[in-house]
């Protein structure tokens, strides 16, 4: 292999505390690329999401889907440890609220 080349272990190598500033990264970056889809999608639904809302969520969304799925994660892991890791419960929790602000139910659109 060429020593020019990247990998994904070496781009993961970079950390705040346990959590890989790329999973973080490309987690935010992939949210907002789709923000503009899933608002609309959930107009369609009834519900008036602001795509600011979805960039709030992308912590709390991550740890919902990773244990939908059963896949152990150290943010995942560390949400769901009775023992401890207050901050990280607290700053999950205020993003879902900081992200809920906006939400509205509307009717649903026909278009």
């Amino acid at each position: 292999m060429p020593k020019s080349m990247i990998t994904i272990d070496l781009l993961r190598k970079y950390r705040i505390g346990e959590f890989a500033i790329f999973d973080l990264s490309t987690a935010f970056l992939g949210v907002l690329i789709l923000s503009p889809l899933l608002s609309w999608l959930f107009r369609k639904l009834g519900w008036e999401i602001p795509k600011v809302s979805w960039i709030f969520w992308t912590l709390p969304i991550g740890i919902l889907a990773h244990s939908i799925i059963g896949r152990k994660t150290p943010m995942t892991t560390e949400f769901f440890d009775p023992r401890g890791h207050y901050i990280l419960k607290i700053l999950i929790l205020t993003l879902l609220i900081i992200g809920a602000k906006g939400v509205k139910r509307i009717g649903k659109s026909i278009a």
